[in-house]
């Protein structure tokens, strides 16, 4: 069980299949971005239980999107999001190969995206080309890479720039905006 804004619980999987992100983590992301969150269009790769999603639309997020690959964790993301759902939210959750579906996102484009796969997965740079291919990213957008704090981004797309980075543990954040003149 997760707690989230409001002192509300989410449901999880049973397990090591999704890794919700830790609370320290999740407070940091939505204090960086407490002045975007009212309005904003979010999108949640590899959601697992949508805890991120979820406290986006805690705190006023219009749009809330997520991909996620597992069907069990698609189920738990619609138990977690519905009851949080207010009037004039939108929520889209998306069930598949996060690279193949950032695809059929084309011509939507998000505020703040929010990444976290599996650490030691290869989907890093490919997520990352995908969101730059496709300008999933608003002008004025942030993207946050949740990541092993010993890995590194060596072939950020050049659309792309790290504006900051910090670690949390066994979790480092690394944030990304759009590259000047872009």
């Amino acid at each position: 069980m997760v707690r989230i804004y409001g002192n509300r619980s989410l449901k999880t999987l049973a397990g090591l299949s999704t890794r919700p992100t830790a609370a320290r983590v999740r407070e940091a992301v939505f204090h960086r971005w407490r002045h975007q969150l009212s309005g904003c269009h979010w999108l949640d790769l590899c959601a697992g239980s949508g805890s991120m999603g979820a406290e986006a639309l805690c705190r006023d997020a219009a749009i809330v999107c997520g991909i996620e690959q597992s069907g069990k964790a698609c189920q738990v993301i619609r138990q977690n999001w519905q009851p949080l759902t207010r009037s004039g939210q939108q929520l889209q959750i998306i069930r598949g190969d996060v690279v193949k579906m950032i695809a059929k996102l084309q011509g939507q484009s998000f505020d703040l995206i929010y990444f976290d796969p599996p650490y030691g997965s290869e989907l890093y740079e490919s997520v990352l080309g995908a969101i730059a291919t496709h300008q999933l990213l608003k002008p004025t957008g942030e993207l946050a890479v949740e990541h092993n704090p010993k890995q590194g981004f060596t072939l950020t797309p050049p659309t792309l720039e790290v504006c900051h980075t910090q670690t949390y543990g066994n979790t480092a954040l690394t944030f990304f905006q759009l590259a000047c003149g872009l």
